[in-house]
């Protein structure tokens, strides 16, 4: 690693300037996250067609983001290697949040959601590798935490937006039957206003190295990449396991007549399937030279420490994304006892909601300073399993709170799950990727993030329906328990530290 070392040591000031970019993208986030479910009801969903409407987000993710990260390795212009994308993003991104709470139709804004969630993930996934390139080994986990401690501090403004909106300036949080607040639609015009003027900061106050810099500071990894590209793979073990589970699925789905959510699992084996095909395909022609097979490639031979993360991901997502889809209705139905969309009950809930939802962003930001400290008394993977396990032990207390002014308790340790989540497994993953492949990885990495988000839109409604006559409240201890896996498959992650 001594060539890494070549990278200088930024200061305080220009690591605040390359990560501040972070602020504006969780404006986008979590106005999604806290608002969007709320739109959909307002516009006719019922409470068990919200998580086959929230699929857009996740199959957006899964689709745009190693596609950006491939293509920024490989981007190099006027404004560098990532910034190009924080750019086009972040206007994509700002016109989204406008259009977003002026749907007049609930399908037009299952469509907002997906152009939305595309233009975010465009702007969001060069900001990891961006600490990869610019970062020394040394210097990667404060880069990290700093996102976070940005996340954090972005989204407790932007989840109460329609609460301050209300309680602030007298805006209206209700609105007759199929129509949006004012209080909701003002939210995301300042947000969208606030995203883009703080993605351009980053972009305006940060320099990037240049291809034959990164080149020359990580050539013994760039060598080693090179050489192991070279080894023929067996694509079609995958292509049978998977389309045969594909097929399974969807001839029970059909032959039984089950629900449609899970025509999307069936979707999902197959479509993975075809892909293995296509990579086989083109690796017995020898037309390897491609981005396509690139990333397929990657995806079947990430570095050891990437193969245990996925797991510790996918169980901490499917919770966090039964928490997000769930959240709204679980309080007003079982807190506020309504679910009438119209009802005052109902949107004083959804906007407590949204202030649950800024507190728990805000104890993340605080967590942020908290966790480098319980790096350096129980490591790395010992620290994220214990903040795993708080954020399960909160989810689960939702069930048990009754009065919902006190429901800012679990927020806690849900804010001290998130902080974990969004910085430690990429401290332990960053020091195991080939630098000069970090875009690419990082957007692999995300699979193991919309994978099983994909999995809680097919499946959760059904859980709620058949396990718990469709009572949302238990959406959350359902990512309680997921929240507990993912703790268990943390302790087993090799790390260095």
């Amino acid at each position: 690693m001594q060539l890494e070392q070549q990278k200088p040591q930024l200061s305080f000031w220009q690591i605040w300037n390359m990560c501040f970019g972070f602020l504006g993208v969780q404006f986008g986030f979590a106005l999604q996250n806290g608002n969007v479910s709320r739109i959909f009801q307002t516009l006719g969903a019922n409470v068990d067609d919200i998580p086959i409407l929230w699929v857009a987000a996740p199959l957006t993710g899964l689709i745009v983001q190693p596609i950006v990260g491939y293509w920024s390795d490989k981007t190099w212009g006027k404004l560098g290697r990532r910034r190009p994308f924080f750019l086009w993003g972040a206007i994509l991104t700002t016109l989204s949040l406008f259009i977003m709470p002026n749907s007049p139709t609930l399908w037009i804004a299952a469509g907002m959601l997906w152009i939305m969630d595309a233009s975010i993930n465009v702007t969001m996934e060069p900001f990891r590798a961006l600490v990869g390139d610019n970062l020394n080994e040394k210097q990667r986990s404060t880069g990290y935490a700093m996102q976070s401690f940005f996340i954090g501090i972005g989204a407790v403004v932007a989840s109460a937006l329609p609460w301050i909106m209300t309680n602030w300036f007298d805006i209206s949080n209700t609105a007759a039957a199929g129509e949006i607040p004012e209080s909701v639609k003002y939210a995301f015009y300042w947000g969208g206003a606030i995203l883009f003027l703080a993605v351009m900061w980053t972009i305006l106050k940060t320099k990037e190295y240049s291809p034959e810099q990164l080149a020359e500071f990580d050539k013994a990894t760039r060598q080693t990449t090179q050489t192991n590209a070279k080894r023929s793979l067996n694509f079609m073990a995958m292509v049978i396991v998977m389309g045969g589970l594909g097929t399974a699925v969807l001839g029970l789905v059909v032959g039984l007549k089950l629900e449609k959510e899970l025509y999307l699992l069936a979707a999902l084996l197959l479509a993975f399937a075809l892909v293995s095909l296509s990579a086989q395909a083109l690796q017995r022609k020898q037309l390897t030279n491609n981005g396509f097979y690139h990333v397929v490639y990657d995806l079947f031979t990430m570095p050891k420490t990437m193969k245990q993360l996925a797991v510790v991901q996918f169980f901490s997502w499917f919770a966090l994304f039964a928490m997000w889809i769930y959240t709204t209705a679980a309080v007003t139905s079982y807190h506020y006892g309504t679910l009438d969309v119209t009802s005052k009950a109902y949107n004083d809930g959804a906007d407590w909601v949204g202030v649950l939802f800024a507190a728990y962003n805000g104890f993340a930001a605080i967590a942020a300073m908290v966790i480098p400290i319980l790096v350096k008394r129980l490591g790395l993977k010992t620290s994220h399993a214990f903040n795993l396990a708080l954020g399960a032990v909160a989810l689960i207390s939702f069930k048990f709170i009754s009065d919902p002014a006190l429901l800012w308790l679990p927020m806690i340790g849900v804010g001290f799950a998130w902080a974990s989540i969004l910085s430690l497994p990429y401290a332990m993953l960053s020091n195991a990727l080939p630098s000069n492949k970090m875009g690419v990885f990082m957007g692999i990495f995300n699979f193991f993030i919309v994978i099983p988000q994909l999995l809680a839109a097919s499946v959760l409604g059904l859980i709620l329906r058949y396990g718990f006559d469709n009572q949302p409240i238990y959406a959350l201890l359902v990512g309680g328990v997921s929240f507990l896996l993912a703790a268990v498959a943390a302790l087993r992650v090799q790390t260095k530290v």
